[in-house]
């Protein structure tokens, strides 16, 4: 299975590869907020979910579905975030199992959900390393102003009264990365880990190589990084990262050669970084659509070459 991406569910699938191959696991999961069928991770049936206003269906961005309202519109709405712990109980034994002692385990997770997704790790046996914070340069925002409202009601005092008041949420600017780590041999340290199984630190030149201050433009080993999207990042997925942000997190954590697992790769983002690095890959999507733009992205670089090598 090495250097492939196997179209197929992680969550089964997972189970064929052996113990301790990974150096690292490197995914962005599905958020569980009902963003596309695929984030739909609940039994929750409410027929009003997944439908869309006029306004939605004109806007053209990503916020395309009806997702529901915080304080829900159901009883059952109310377990929405405990299927989601579930949901990622339901894999984290299988990835723990698949990382060598001392591997780190990078997790992309949606703001209202991430703590779901801590608490399924840790139970399973990781340990909870920290949360990085990725700054993003442009993210969408749809918080209506609340004046807005009553004016349509024709309410001119409460229109007056709640003026730069807004509905909805901040811009989104930074998503959490979840950084877990397996636990290493008992009475071992991160040095001697280091040396039985090649992972356990972290290479601060990898963060000085990508992370730029936003604040002071100097290099920056914070755990608030800033790496840019370009158009380059989009168009594959709709939740599609920046190569280099990938880039970013295998050369912090693992060197040439290493093995990464992506069990949910979408449109092989993290697969296309590691080949680029030279590191070993083995990612899985679900999706045979997605599954296919992934591998042909895979193969770019080397349609590239072949075509530069065929007019030399």
């Amino acid at each position: 299975m090495i250097d492939q991406i196997i179209c197929g569910d992680s969550i089964h699938m997972m189970a064929q590869l052996e113990d301790a191959l990974a150096h690292a696991i490197i995914s962005d999961i599905p958020y569980g907020i009902n963003c596309d069928e695929w984030d739909v991770l609940h039994n929750n049936t409410n027929t009003a979910l997944g439908g869309s206003s006029a306004a939605q269906k004109e806007s053209g961005g990503i916020y395309k579905r009806r997702g529901k309202p915080l304080n829900g519109w159901s009883t059952a709405d109310k377990n929405i975030p405990k299927e989601y712990q579930g949901w990622c109980a339901s894999w984290a034994n299988d990835w723990l199992r698949v990382l060598k002692p001392g591997g780190t385990c990078f997790v992309f997770a949606g703001r209202r959900y991430a703590h779901r997704c801590i608490v399924a790790l840790e139970d399973a046996g990781f340990i909870f390393k920290d949360m990085i914070a990725w700054e993003k340069n442009t993210a969408a925002h749809r918080a209506q102003r609340l004046s807005a409202i009553y004016e349509r009601r024709g309410d001119d005092f409460n229109n007056a009264k709640w003026k730069g008041w807004r509905v909805a949420n901040l811009q989104p600017l930074f998503e959490p990365v979840l950084w877990f780590q397996k636990p290493y041999r008992i009475g071992g340290t991160i040095a001697d880990n280091v040396l039985e199984n090649g992972i356990g630190a972290w290479n601060e030149k990898a963060m000085q190589k990508y992370n730029i201050s936003h604040s002071s433009g100097a290099l920056s080993c914070a755990n608030i990084i800033q790496v840019p999207t370009s158009s380059e990042d989009r168009g594959s997925h709709i939740a599609q990262k920046p190569l280099e942000l990938m880039k970013c997190l295998i050369e912090l954590v693992t060197i040439e050669g290493q093995i990464i697992v992506d069990p949910f790769a979408g449109s092989g983002t993290t697969c296309v970084a590691a080949k680029q690095l030279n590191r070993h890959y083995i990612g899985f999507e679900i999706s045979n659509d997605t599954c296919e733009i992934a591998k042909q992205r895979i193969d770019e670089p080397y349609q590239s070459q072949l075509a530069m090598d065929m007019k030399i």
